[in-house]
């Protein structure tokens, strides 16, 4: 990832206190730097995959989790995250982001569009979707 798209996203997401990278996969960059700058972290991904220090890690499926009854590893965040995220991913994670009462924001793989009512934010070399449809209760610092 550039450097500047992850300074923007660092910049813009460290006004939450705590927040869940949805798929963080092999790209922990953003993750590792909010960590940095106080911010709690919790990375989750459908496989098992290494986090650096200062970030925890749940295996969690936000699809299953979208009609679960219980939050798991969402409850009590504030802000839900995800970087090149699939279209059929959108619904179910904002989903889960209404039921926490968190704000949801994403970037996509470039060439799709959201799948729900979002708001857009430039931010160096991509956009910044925060969704519209719920929005949560924002505990920014």
């Amino acid at each position: 990832m550039r450097s500047s798209l992850r300074d923007a996203l660092v910049n813009r997401l460290q006004t939450y206190d705590r927040v869940v990278e949805v798929g963080i996969g092999r790209a922990t960059d953003v993750a590792a730097e909010l960590a940095e700058h106080g911010v709690d972290v919790v990375a989750v991904d459908v496989s098992d995959v290494p986090v650096p220090d200062g970030v925890r890690f749940v295996r969690d499926d936000v699809v299953a989790r979208a009609d679960a009854s219980e939050l798991g590893p969402y409850d009590g965040v504030d802000a839900l995250y995800a970087l090149n995220f699939p279209v059929e991913l959108h619904a179910p994670t904002a989903r889960v982001a209404r039921r926490a009462g968190a704000d949801f924001l994403f970037t996509t793989l470039g060439y799709d569009e959201p799948s729900i009512p979002v708001r857009r934010e430039s931010i160096p070399g991509d956009t910044l979707y925060v969704a519209e449809e719920g929005p949560g209760t924002r505990r920014r610092r």
